[in-house]
């Protein structure tokens, strides 16, 4: 009897989870969607604020340059020595 009473117990316990499940995961998957919809928006609206913040009227143009200069890569790289194959 302790058998069947225990097999009983949790097939129940099974049930009770899935129906538990059924009535809980989508308020949890909803919970979680708007807490990452608002960490996205958070992100992104920084940048939206930085853009604001530049004080630039639409069609202007502004050029940025870089004054610094690469150093070239010389040509004096050594000696070519042409191999021959020996048979």
């Amino acid at each position: 009897m302790g058998f069947l009473k225990t097999l009983l117990i949790i097939v129940l316990v099974y049930y009770l989870l899935k129906l538990l499940a059924r009535w809980f995961a989508p308020k949890l998957f909803n919970y979680a969607a708007r807490r990452t919809e608002r960490h996205f928006k958070e992100a992104f609206g920084h940048m939206n604020m930085n853009a604001q913040e530049q004080n630039e009227e639409i069609g202007d143009i502004t050029i940025d340059k870089n004054t610094t200069r690469k150093k070239d890569a010389s040509n004096n790289v050594g000696e070519y020595i042409d191999f021959e194959e020996i048979e």
